[in-house]
């Protein structure tokens, strides 16, 4: 489910090879600089509605906390390597937002809100993404969530800070593209 690539697809029907332009990842992001606002803000809600998808399906197979959240975070990697285009897949920020979503609603919406302020404070979506990927796991733990689902808001988090490596290497050097810059 994770594997299907939203933003490839979408960008497609309207004569956009997303892996040609841009940054070349096909993600959100990429797709908000080459094709714009609508189709931008469908990628990120189906690719959320993908994690959120794996996590319903697991709850219908079982109630183990454990193998729904793994389902949920087997989701992420299927978006960030998808098996259909040479394992190059988005950064996982809108699949993981999909998962915890379900999972974890109030820390989501905590790494959500940090997720929003940065973006407005800076306007820098990779910065907005690092900040909502590292208030994740935090908010669960204060929230107190069962080990399962704080392991997996951990283990989402690293593999977004590791997708996003590229994007500090940017932030640091100055060269990162604010939003509203093709």
């Amino acid at each position: 489910l994770g594997s299907i690539p939203f933003a490839l697809l979408l960008t497609r029907r309207r004569g956009i090879e997303l892996r040609n332009v841009g940054s070349r990842n096909p993600g959100a992001a990429n797709v908000l600089r080459s094709a714009g606002v609508g189709p931008a803000v469908a990628v990120m809600l189906l690719d959320a509605a993908k994690g959120t998808f794996a996590v319903m399906a697991a709850r219908l197979i079982t109630d183990d906390v454990a193998v729904v959240t793994s389902a949920g975070v087997a989701a992420i990697v299927g978006h960030i390597y998808p098996v259909w285009f040479g394992f190059r897949g988005g950064k996982g920020v809108a699949a993981a937002a999909g998962v915890f979503a379900v999972l974890a609603p109030l820390a989501t919406a905590v790494a959500a809100l940090v997720f929003v302020v940065t973006i407005a404070a800076t306007r820098f979506i990779s910065a907005g993404s690092i900040a909502g990927a590292l208030a994740l796991p935090v908010a669960a733990v204060v929230a107190n969530l069962p080990n399962p689902i704080v392991t997996g808001t951990l283990l989402a988090a690293a593999i977004v800070l590791v997708r996003h490596r590229d994007n500090v290497s940017r932030l640091m050097t100055g060269t990162e593209r604010r939003i509203g810059l093709r």
